[in-house]
């Protein structure tokens, strides 16, 4: 259940943590993937099973840095959930890493107007949650502030200074459809957000801590 404290101080997203088995490991796969400076890990032996109920996705130039992203990835030893490909919305693809965590790279071009790099334009934890409107009302009470809001099917909150990392929220069955898994999980979210306005827990579980100065 979630926690509120009236007196709270207001929350930014300070910072992403993954809870892994091997912290290790999971380093020398961000490494190589590139998103090493977005993230940090820490071990744990939380039990979970399915879908863990976020991603993380990388916006970037166009499809051959997508591509790149996925090989570098697949190289890594990432599975490929959804092959990189057209759509609607431009070109993306999703991959799994060997932690279990799910990545997301995707662009709005269709095609290349130049070479592949290795930049990320952007970074967006993207939680999926039950329903988007009250949990975008429990975070607006925590100080947040809506950058984007579309209904009930997405919103997206202003980043914090200094934190490279954006916050969205999904709707749970849409986002798994989107990352073509099961919509069905377990146990921990196998993630922790740091907060600049101390610790609680949203309404789907999804746990943030007072980040370390």
């Amino acid at each position: 259940m979630a926690t509120t404290t009236s007196s709270a101080a207001p929350t930014t997203l300070a910072s992403v943590t993954l809870e892994v088995a091997d912290p290790a490991a999971a380093r020398l796969f961000h490494s190589a993937f590139g998103v090493d400076r977005y993230i940090t890990v820490r071990a744990s032996e939380a039990a979970s099973t399915g879908f863990r109920g976020f991603t993380l996705a990388l916006t970037v130039s166009g499809p051959a840095t997508v591509d790149g992203f996925v090989d570098a990835a697949v190289g890594a030893g990432a599975t490929v959930l959804k092959p990189a490909t057209k759509s609607l919305w431009g070109y993306g693809g999703v991959v799994q890493a060997p932690d279990g965590t799910i990545w997301k790279i995707a662009t709005s071009a269709k095609k290349d107007t130049g070479p592949a790099t290795r930049d990320i334009d952007e970074v967006v934890l993207l939680l999926g949650v039950e329903d988007v409107k009250a949990t975008k009302q429990f975070y607006v009470g925590r100080g947040l502030t809506v950058a984007k809001s579309f209904g009930g099917k997405y919103a997206e909150f202003t980043s914090g200074d200094g934190c490279p990392v954006k916050l969205a929220l999904y709707k749970h069955r849409a986002l798994a459809k989107d990352l073509g898994v099961p919509a069905d999980g377990t146990g921990s979210h196998r993630i922790v957000i740091g907060s600049t306005g101390g610790t609680f827990t949203d309404p789907d579980g999804f746990r943030w801590e007072a980040a370390r100065s």
